[in-house]
Parts: C-alpha cells; sequence; structure tokens
C-alpha cells in the first residue's frame, strides 16, 4: 500500500525498549503464548476510549481477556443477513471456539459515543442522523436506551444513566445470540455488566435482582 508510512520515533522507541526488557525477561512465557495458543477465561467488550485501559484495571497479563472494542462498548441484536458483523464475530469465536465462561461488557464516564447518541437523539446532532454517518448507525443501537432516560432532569445524571444504559442494551443485545443463549442455559457461560468511573478510578457492576448498578 503506497500511502502506508514507517512508524513515527517515539513509538520505534517505545517499541525496542518493550523488547530489551519486557520481552527479554519474559521470553519463555512469550513463546509458551505463541506455541500454546490463547486460552482467555472472559471476554471483554469495552469502549474504544482510550482512556479505558481495561488490562490496567484488572491488572491482567496477556492471554488472560480476549478483547473487543468499539464506540460506545455496544452490542448489536443478533441478525444473520450474511453481511459485515465485527463485533458479532467477535462474540460468536468467544463463545464457540474459545468457550469462555465470562462475557463481560465494560462502560465508562464521559463517553463520546453515548454523548453523541443524546445529541443525535435529541436533534442536536443532526449530521449523526444522516444514512451516512458510520458513527449516527452504530449509535442507533443504543435509542431504546435513550427512550429510557431522556425525561430525566438533570443533564449530568442523564448522562451517566445513558451510559450505563449501554451496558444494559448490550446485555440485553447479547441474548438474541442463540450460542449465547444456549451456553447461558447450559451453566457455561455467565454475562456481567459493569461501568467504570475514569476520574475517581471508581468500578460499579450491575446487579440484576435490584436492577441498579452498586460499587464494587
Amino acid at each position: 500500500m503506497q500511502h502506508a508510512r514507517p512508524l513515527p520515533d517515539y513509538l520505534v522507541k517505545r517499541f525496542h525498549g518493550w523488547k530489551a526488557t519486557a520481552y527479554a525477561e519474559n521470553q519463555a512465557w512469550y513463546r509458551c503464548l505463541a506455541e500454546g495458543g490463547q486460552h482467555p477465561r472472559a471476554m471483554v467488550i469495552s469502549c474504544c476510549d482510550s482512556r479505558v485501559h481495561v488490562t490496567s484495571i484488572f491488572g491482567a497479563d496477556q492471554g488472560e481477556f480476549f478483547l473487543h472494542r468499539n464506540i460506545a462498548n455496544l452490542v448489536p441484536p443478533y441478525a444473520n443477513d450474511g453481511n459485515h458483523h465485527g463485533t458479532s464475530a467477535a462474540l460468536e469465536y468467544a463463545v464457540t471456539t474459545l468457550r469462555v465462561a465470562h462475557l463481560i461488557v465494560l462502560g465508562h464516564s464521559n463517553c463520546g459515543g453515548v454523548q453523541g447518541c443524546f445529541d443525535m437523539c435529541s436533534g442536536a446532532a443532526p449530521e449523526l442522523n444522516e444514512v451516512s454517518s458510520f458513527t449516527g448507525r452504530w449509535m442507533d443501537i443504543l435509542r431504546p436506551g435513550y427512550e429510557r432516560v431522556k425525561d430525566i432532569s438533570d443533564p449530568a445524571e442523564r448522562t451517566r444513566a445513558l451510559e450505563k444504559e449501554a451496558v444494559l442494551v448490550s446485555l440485553e443485545n447479547m441474548m438474541s445470540f442463540p450460542f449465547i443463549a444456549s451456553a447461558i442455559d447450559t451453566g457455561h457461560l455467565t454475562l456481567h455488566g459493569l461501568w467504570h468511573d475514569i476520574g475517581e478510578g471508581g468500578l460499579e457492576q450491575y446487579n440484576a435482582d435490584t436492577g441498579v448498578f452498586a460499587p464494587i
């Protein structure tokens, strides 16, 4: 590809630093991962937001999490239409091939995608309603969540509620996938909904019995 260019120098230097330290000190472990394949116990679906550092939050090592990131950590409804479905493909691979035991949806504070959904649905961002908007059409997934929180009067409370709706909508949509529903029914899989407060370092988990997110 003629448009591809060499990496920026700072990334090249960081790579050489990693190769000389972290890799050199753990060569046997990396070779074991390469030759033995991956056997993660959990899949985490999180936002593309660069501030959400999933492996750091949980102190995870290589090979521990099967990670998938997209705008606003959303899972679309099951659609067996033969089109391109990146998130659905990742879920299928995690559940049917890797046989993970846990599916975790991790939402977060100050999510730009969630804010974009609110602006689009409330009429403040008409450009996102255009058919040509990739972001807008992806955020359509969250419209049911918007309908549930749109009448909250306090803007900050409403935004936070919509961020958590992104987690709940994703969990609801997961259950429309036959292979996920089947794995849950047989006791081989559990679903988990989390919300991360970036500024405070907090983590809340959804309790299906109470219907609320509570601090961990």
